[in-house]
């Protein structure tokens, strides 16, 4: 097996993740702090910027968006890099709202760069249901032939879809996890992604021999910081996976 593939975190779902020869950008956002209305006087609030400036970070093959409707997976600095990006792999409805290099995949759907399969994995933004109010949102799973397994959750709340990630790619070398326990309110402030505790447990259940979380800080609506991912995953017994910053 190849080397262990290189994942640099930029706060907030952003992250590039060096694998087969290739570079990819998982949800891109590089705004300022500030203010994103969401309607009915409800805004979700930026707390930290980004810790590079796009325009070093070298050429991208392509964006792993897990789904453009919310500001903190895809803000205005984001939007403005996929312009020069030659391919965004998302949603089937976030490829038709952004047209350009967008391409819109259902879930296990996959697409060939060089010897990388890129599949589109299910995600689910929030408890059973959610779909009509969240949205349609998917993660992504990397193969290739002598390549090691790299699963990218996106922005979901389900160890359900987790387990049905597994039984097709499991084990996975690693796992970059979307954690951070959002919630905005809705649902009764049901959790919108997972929490430190699920996360550890996403990880047992994927067999994750390196976990990298994202989407934990630089939001107000991120519940649970670096601490609590470190505390769950030392009580899980799997401190030794978690790499963090």
């Amino acid at each position: 097996m190849t080397a262990v593939p290189t994942v640099r975190v930029f706060g907030g779902p952003t992250a590039l993740i060096e694998y087969g020869g290739l570079r990819l950008l998982t949800d891109p956002t590089f705004d300022a702090p500030g203010d994103y209305p969401r309607g009915g006087g409800r805004f979700l609030t930026k707390t930290l910027p980004g810790t590079v400036d796009p325009a070093d970070l070298g050429p991208i093959d392509a964006v792993l968006l897990s789904h453009d409707e919310h500001p903190d997976n895809l803000d205005h600095s984001g939007r403005k890099l996929l312009a020069d990006v030659p391919l965004t792999l998302t949603t089937r409805g976030g490829a038709e709202r952004l047209g350009g290099t967008a391409q819109g995949l259902a879930p296990w759907q996959g697409v060939e760069s060089g010897a990388v399969t890129i599949t589109a994995v299910p995600a689910q933004h929030g408890p059973d249901g959610c779909e009509p109010v969240t949205g349609e949102v998917i993660g992504f799973v990397l193969t290739g032939p002598g390549l090691p397994v790299v699963y990218v959750s996106g922005d979901n709340a389900s160890l359900e879809v987790v387990e049905r990630i597994a039984e097709r790619f499991g084990p996975v070398d690693t796992a970059v996890l979307f954690a951070g326990g959002a919630r905005t309110g809705i649902f009764d402030n049901a959790l919108l992604t997972l929490d430190s505790a699920r996360a550890a447990e996403a990880a047992r259940i994927l067999g994750a021999r390196r976990v990298v979380p994202v989407h934990f800080d630089s939001w107000a609506h991120f519940t649970e910081g670096r601490e609590p991912l470190l505390a769950a995953f030392a009580a899980a017994g799997l401190a030794d996976v978690l790499e963090l910053d």
